[in-house]
């Protein structure tokens, strides 16, 4: 620190703070919290369809009806997707988090009052804006409070507590018939208000303070509260990274300056299929192997939980892996991988070793590989536009679950063969691939040349 006013202030690197950390209870703790938001996220994204069927009697209509449900369901994501993580790069990660949070809550909660279809369409759209902005702004959190090389590892862990709110629903088609249908909006709803208190106990990205205003009284409390032992007393000259000018009203849509414009096109074309695919498969999947398949709910679900550890396993796979081999082709390979998993889903009897190994692998590759992609769609922008970056990539998705989604009730008016139905997602799963393997040939250098490089990269 400068002994007089006239010298220049002591340089602190707050980039260089956060990579040099050893992981300690507050790194545990912010761990836990935002594997909890993402928890929530992976519970209300798939616990619907798990029991649509059942939410569908209850409001006195049939399955086929549920389509405007669904389908207001990811317009209200897509507009979350769009309107809350630019918000986050404005306003900051942690009170973008406890609006969704809290705004989830009370709508889910709402939505056990539901008496018809259109009622039940009104309060999950407007849920939908919420509950979409938690994984990536999520993410944006996490990451930019991390070390460099516990980075990946971290994102990918709480990815798995993504995952495990998919094991986590499936309980909710084994005890439905129990605790009415409603069960499952009301488990939604508690955690949306448990995660709100939670978040007292983590700072606001750094990152993100840093990068707004480095003047910040926030940023040496910040720093303190982290580390006593770093001595910052606050007229200190803070800055990320490399000593740049700050760059004033980068906003969402620098995403297609020249510089990101290829990789971004590219993401947003995955994310739209990957996400197009999960849309459908997330909504109707149970409810084409009871209406297509014959399979009852609950039998289903079982096999789902089960399946659920290959999803865990290839979100901790792709974490390990993504920094260490070319995640481009890794990313590709788990999506091709899905494709055959999904074409053997609608082929071989649900009784059959075959169908739950396949089941298992569909889970390994579909969670891992979207891992993959969004560990890419948040590691590959600077602070001031990531959330951005990986909520405007979610939003295409959304964009392709309001065309993809409904078609699910299509396909069960119609009648199609399951293998029919389950061979044109698998197509999907094969243009992801495709599309990830063009990206690694036309952008090379964004692929990580030595350990910790790709989630450095900016």
């Amino acid at each position: 620190m400068a002994d007089t006013a006239a010298a220049p202030a002591t340089r602190f690197d707050v980039e260089a703070f956060i990579d040099n950390r050893r992981i300690g209870w507050r790194e545990i703790v912010m761990l836990i919290v935002c594997s909890l938001v993402l928890f929530i996220d992976g519970f209300d994204m798939y616990f619907f369809g798990k029991i649509l069927p059942a939410i569908a009697h209850g409001l006195n209509a049939e399955p086929a009806d549920m389509r405007q449900v669904v389908q207001w369901t990811y317009i209200g994501m897509a507009v979350g997707a769009f309107l809350m993580p630019p918000l986050a790069d404005k306003i900051g990660r942690k009170p973008v988090l406890a609006l969704c949070a809290g705004g989830f809550g009370i709508l889910s909660v709402a939505a056990v009052w539901s008496t018809t279809v259109t009622h039940m369409a009104v309060l999950r759209g407007l849920s939908g804006i919420f509950f979409s902005a938690m994984l990536p702004v999520g993410l944006s959190l996490l990451s930019e409070m991390t070390p460099r090389k516990w980075r990946a590892g971290f994102m990918a862990a709480a990815l798995v507590l993504f995952s495990a709110g998919n094991a986590a629903s499936g309980v909710i088609a084994l005890i439905y018939k129990t605790y009415g249908w409603q069960i499952g909006f009301w488990v939604g709803g508690v955690l949306g208000f448990i995660a709100l208190p939670l978040l007292l106990l983590v700072p606001e990205s750094l990152a993100f303070r840093t990068r707004r205003n480095a003047a910040d009284p926030k940023i040496p409390a910040t720093v303190r509260a982290l580390d006593a032992a770093v001595p910052v007393h606050g007229g200190e000259a803070f800055h990320f990274g490399e000593a740049k000018p700050a760059q004033k009203g980068l906003g969402p849509l620098a995403l297609l300056q020249k510089r990101y414009l290829l990789q971004t096109i590219l993401l947003w074309l995955a994310c739209f299929l990957s996400l197009g695919s999960i849309a459908i498969l997330t909504n109707w999947m149970a409810t084409f192997f009871q209406e297509l398949g014959g399979i009852p709910l609950e039998k289903f679900a079982v096999s789902a939980m089960i399946s659920f550890l290959g999803g865990a396993t290839g979100t901790l796979i792709m974490g390990f892996l993504m920094d260490r081999v070319n995640p481009y082709w890794l990313i590709a390979l788990f999506f091709a991988v899905e494709a055959v998993a999904l074409y053997l889903l609608g082929q071989v009897p649900f009784t059959s070793g075959v169908f739950l190994g396949a089941l298992i692998a569909w889970n390994f590759t579909q969670v891992g590989g979207q891992t993959g992609i969004n560990n890419l769609a948040t590691l590959s922008y600077p602070p001031e536009m990531r959330s951005s970056g990986i909520g405007w990539a979610g939003g295409w998705g959304r964009i392709s679950g309001i065309v993809v989604a409904p078609m699910g009730a299509i396909a069960l008016d119609m009648k199609l063969p399951l293998g029919t139905v389950m061979a044109a997602v698998a197509s999907l799963a094969v243009g992801v691939a495709i599309l990830i393997a063009i990206l690694g040939l036309v952008a090379p250098e964004l692929a990580p040349r030595k350990r910790g490089e790709v989630t450095a990269a900016h």
